[in-house]
C-alpha cells in the first residue's frame, strides 16, 4: 500500500464529522465543510450502511386501519365526499377497479392492509382471432399528445400509457402488427384495436386505462396499506400523486405506466417504507418539493417500458428543483440512474443508501447546488446503458457530479462500478441560485474500489475548464485492479503518482 501524510488504522470507516483540517487540499473546501479541529481518517472499511438490512416494506407493515368501510365494487368518491374532512377510508380486502383518480380532502387517511388492490385496469373480453393474432375492439382512449424519451427513439413505444397484462404478467409492447409475437401486444389507436400474440382463451387478460389513482387534491393526506398497480399514467406522470404534508407508508406501487409516487409541490412530504417496483419508467419523482423525506423504501426493478436509459429519468428516483433528504433506501436493479438529483437543487443530503446494480449512475447530482453526499454503498452501478452512452467518465460513474456547486461526497464505499466518482464541468447556463459551474466540491473519506477497466477523476469541456480550487480529493482509500493509469484530469488518464503531483489526495492511500 502506497501512502502519503496519513495512517489508515482500525477495522471500520472512522469520519467525525464536527471538523477537518486543510491538507492535502487543491483549494478551499467547501464553505458548508466541517470546521478545522476534528479529525477524518482514510477509510479501512465500509460505511455502516453496507450491514444494514432493510427490512420489511409494503402493506405487511401497515398499521391496521380502523374507519369508514369502502367494500369493493363500490367508487370511492361516493363514501368519501358525505364524509367529514380529516375522516380514515378503509378499502375492504379485494380488487378495487378505480375508473377516475381518488380526491381525498384535507386530513385524510387512505388506508387498507395486506390483499388490498387499487387496479386501473379492466378486463378484456371479446377476442376474435385475426390470423395469427387475437383481437379486441373498442377498448383503447382516443389517441392523445405524446411526450418521453425512449431508448427505441425510433418507434418510441414509451410513451403510450396503455398496457396489457396476461394472468398477472405484463407484455411488451410492439408498434407494428407485423411484429406481433408471443408474450407481445400491439395497441392500434388509429382503428381502436388491441392485439395479442398469445392465446386469450381462459385468461384473465387486462388493459391499465385510469390514468391516476389518486390525485393531490389537499394537504396533509395519509395514504398506507394500498397496493397500487396497472395505472396508465403518462411520462412523467404519478399513478400516486403525492402534495404537501403528506405521508405515504407502507405500500406497493407496481406496474403502473410511467412513475410510481411523484411528489409535486409537496412541502413536507414523508414517503417512506414503501415497495415501489416494476413501473414503466421511475420509481419515485419529486418535483417542486421543499424538505421531503423519503426513506427506508425499496425501489427496485423499475423503467419496464423502455425509456431513456443513460439520460431521460428513468430508473429509481429523480428529482427536479427540490430539497430533502433520501436515506435509508435500496435502490436496486433499475434501467437507469439509481439516485438522480437535476436542475437547480438544493439543500440536499443522500445518506445511508445502499444503491446497486442500477443500469446508469449509482448517484447523479447535475446542475444543482448545497448538497451532502455521505455514507452511502454503491457498487455495480453503470453496466446497462445503451444509446448515447459509453464507458467513459464523461458517462458517469458510480457516483457523477455534473456541474454543480457546494457538494460533499464523503464516506461512502464506491465499488466496482462502471467508473468511480467523476466529476464532470460542463457549460449548463443560469439557474435560480446562480450559474451552473464545478466548484467548491469536496471528495472525502470514501473507499473506493475501481475494477480493471474504471476509472476516477474530473473532465471538463473547453467552455467549462476547472478552477485550481474548484475540487478538493482527500483522505480516500482508492483499491485499484489492472492497468495503473485509473485517473483523469485536464484531458489526460494518469497513474497513481502522477494524479497527487496534480494537487489530488495528498493524504490518501492506494492499494
Amino acid at each position: 500500500m502506497r501512502r502519503r501524510g496519513v495512517a489508515a488504522g482500525g477495522a471500520v470507516l472512522v469520519l467525525l464529522l464536527a471538523g477537518c483540517s486543510d491538507s492535502g487540499s487543491t483549494g478551499k473546501p467547501p464553505e458548508s465543510a466541517p470546521s478545522a479541529t476534528s479529525t477524518v481518517t482514510v477509510p479501512t472499511g465500509p460505511p455502516a450502511a453496507a450491514a444494514a438490512a432493510l427490512g420489511p416494506t409494503g402493506p405487511g407493515t401497515a398499521k391496521p386501519c380502523r374507519g369508514i368501510a369502502i367494500p369493493v365494487g363500490t367508487d370511492p368518491q361516493t363514501v368519501i365526499d358525505p364524509s367529514p374532512e380529516g375522516s380514515v377510508f378503509c378499502f375492504a380486502k379485494g380488487v378495487h377497479r378505480i375508473s377516475k383518480a381518488i380526491r381525498p380532502r384535507t386530513g385524510d387517511t387512505l388506508g387498507g392492509g395486506a390483499g388490498v388492490v387499487l387496479t386501473g385496469s379492466v378486463r378484456l373480453s371479446g377476442w376474435k382471432l385475426a390470423g395469427h393474432a387475437w383481437v379486441v375492439r373498442g377498448v383503447l382512449p382516443a389517441a392523445y399528445p405524446l411526450k418521453g424519451q425512449c431508448e427505441d427513439n425510433k418507434d418510441k413505444p414509451c410513451q403510450l400509457g396503455e398496457q396489457v397484462f396476461v394472468d398477472g404478467k405484463h407484455l411488451t409492447r410492439v408498434m407494428s402488427l407485423n411484429q406481433l409475437t408471443p408474450g407481445t401486444f400491439f395497441g392500434d389507436y388509429e382503428t381502436n384495436a388491441v392485439y395479442v400474440g398469445d392465446d386469450p382463451d381462459g385468461r384473465d387478460v387486462e388493459l391499465s386505462r385510469t390514468q391516476t389513482a389518486i390525485e393531490k387534491s389537499a394537504d396533509d393526506i395519509t395514504v398506507t396499506g394500498l397496493t397500487i398497480e396497472h395505472f396508465a399514467s403518462r411520462p412523467q406522470g404519478g399513478a400516486l400523486q403525492v402534495g404537501r404534508g403528506w405521508k405515504v407508508s407502507a405500500n406497493e406501487v407496481r406496474w403502473n405506466h410511467a412513475v410510481g409516487i411523484m411528489v409535486i409541490e409537496g412541502d413536507g412530504a414523508e414517503v417512506s417504507r414503501n415497495t415501489v417496483a416494476d413501473n414503466g419508467q421511475l420509481g419515485i419523482g419529486q418535483y417542486k418539493s421543499a424538505g421531503v423525506r423519503i426513506t427506508a423504501n425499496l425501489v427496485t426493478r423499475n423503467n419496464t417500458d423502455g425509456f431513456w436509459i443513460a439520460d431521460w429519468e428513468s430508473g429509481g428516483i429523480k428529482s427536479t428543483r427540490s430539497s430533502g433528504e433520501v436515506s435509508g433506501n435500496d435502490i436496486v436493479a433499475n434501467r437507469g440512474i439509481g439516485m438522480w438529483s437535476d436542475i437547480a437543487e438544493y439543500d440536499r443530503r443522500i445518506t445511508g443508501n445502499r444503491i446497486r446494480d442500477n443500469a446508469a449512475d449509482g448517484i447523479r447530482y447535475e446542475i444543482s447546488y448545497q448538497a451532502v453526499i455521505d455514507q452511502n454503498v454503491v457498487e455495480n452501478n453503470g453496466f446497462g446503458t445503451g444509446r448515447g452512452s459509453g464507458g467513459t467518465l464523461w458517462d458517469g460513474g458510480g457516483i457523477n457530479v455534473n456541474t454543480s456547486s457546494d457538494v460533499q461526497v464523503r464516506g461512502n464505499l464506491v465499488k466496482a462500478n462502471r467508473n468511480g466518482i467523476s466529476l464532470q464541468s460542463r457549460t449548463r447556463g443560469d439557474g435560480p441560485r446562480g450559474t451552473y459551474v464545478l466548484s467548491n466540491v469536496l471528495i472525502e473519506g470514501n473507499l473506493v474500489v475501481l475494477s480493471a477497466t474504471a476509472t476516477t477523476g474530473v473532465v471538463e469541456n473547453k467552455g467549462s475548464p476547472t478552477k485550481p480550487d474548484a475540487i478538493t480529493f482527500r483522505r480516500n482509500s482508492y483499491q485499484l485492479a489492472g492497468t495503473p493509469d485509473r485517473f483523469a484530469y485536464r484531458g489526460k488518464t494518469m497513474t497513481w503518482d502522477q494524479w497527487q503531483q496534480s494537487g489530488f489526495d495528498q493524504d490518501s492511500v492506494s492499494s
